[in-house]
């Protein structure tokens, strides 16, 4: 059976559900077909443990002559974690890092105290058409790392723990689950996993961490007899056994990730995040007189949004 939209927003208050909600993300066109879909936050779910903001970009065709085009931007208080599915993301930082982003590897870039940085397509692959599939997540900082230094760590795809078993591909981006134990240093204590299930293919999703997420990228995913397609996220209902079973007759593809709640309350706005109101504010005036730094070899920057950002803010 098919899981249908109400038209209420969803909380089941069911004690024997497995789910908390679910987010069917809107989708925002940013140009020349290029879509993205915004899960976290939400006006139903902000946060999933420290996990603050989701972004599915793509899958998109980019036309010859066309890429992505993020110019430099701040962050402070989070980590963005952005792991690519298809495609390539050339990433400049104020720190002087120059990385290429390629599918299955991990980019853990902290905020700490602030940075910025930019996300474009190589120019060698605008020459022709190329296809671009991916997430970006930020994890809010705990309290005692918020104005930790920045820093950007990538970590290949082939140094990354892959499990199999039967009809079951697990890569374990950060965190533990399965018996393995990413690599990927965290600020906090979460899981993240990158999951392939074969059709009829079941995988439990571990029940350590209070607050669980489960992302259908590709496919359909059975979870408690209903079946959930492409974008959907469900949040789990914390301490419930929940297995989730690849669904239709071709592979499906999906990403678990949790952690245990925040320390407290995150105020975002724009691309900041922040348990102080008052810290965010300074860093829009920062912002504004370019304070936070610069990356090199970019001369353009995308200024502070007025009067409002496109994300919203959440006290």
């Amino acid at each position: 059976m098919a899981w249908k939209m109400p038209e209420e927003p969803f909380v089941d208050a069911e004690p024997d559900s497995l789910l908390e909600t679910v987010i069917v993300p809107r989708t925002r066109d940013l140009g020349d077909g290029f879509e993205v879909r915004r899960a976290l936050p939400s006006s139903r779910r902000r946060m999933v443990g420290p996990f603050i903001f989701m972004d599915q970009m793509g899958p998109a065709v980019l036309q010859a002559g066309k890429g992505l085009d993020v110019r430099p931007h701040p962050h402070i208080g989070l980590a963005t974690v952005t792991y690519l599915f298809e495609g390539e993301v050339l990433h400049r930082d104020s720190l002087g890092v120059v990385q290429r982003i390629r599918p299955g590897a991990v980019n853990w870039m902290v905020a700490g105290r602030g940075i910025v940085h930019s996300e474009r397509t190589p120019p060698e692959l605008r020459v022709s058409s190329n296809r671009m599939f991916g997430i970006q997540f930020w994890v809010a900082l705990p309290g005692k790392h918020e104005e930790d230094a920045p820093s950007f760590v990538h970590t290949p795809s082939e140094a990354l723990p892959v499990v199999r078993d039967g009809g079951v591909e697990l890569k374990l981006i950060a965190g533990e689950m399965a018996g393995a134990r990413s690599p990927v240093t965290t600020q906090s204590a979460l899981f993240y996993a990158d999951v392939k299930l074969d059709a009829g293919a079941r995988i439990p999703v571990p029940t350590v961490h209070e607050e669980r997420g489960l992302f259908v990228a590709e496919g359909q995913v059975e979870v408690g007899g209903e079946s959930f397609g492409p974008g959907q996220l469900l949040v789990l209902r914390p301490g419930k056994e929940v297995v989730a079973r690849g669904g239709g007759t071709t592979r499906s593809r999906l990403l678990l990730f949790g952690g245990e709640p925040m320390d407290g309350p995150r105020h975002i706005w724009w691309n900041f995040v922040s348990s102080s109101k008052e810290r965010i504010e300074q860093a829009k005036e920062d912002w504004t007189a370019q304070r936070i730094g610069q990356v090199p070899s970019e001369s353009e920057f995308i200024p502070l949004p007025e009067p409002e950002p496109s994300v919203p803010r959440y006290p």
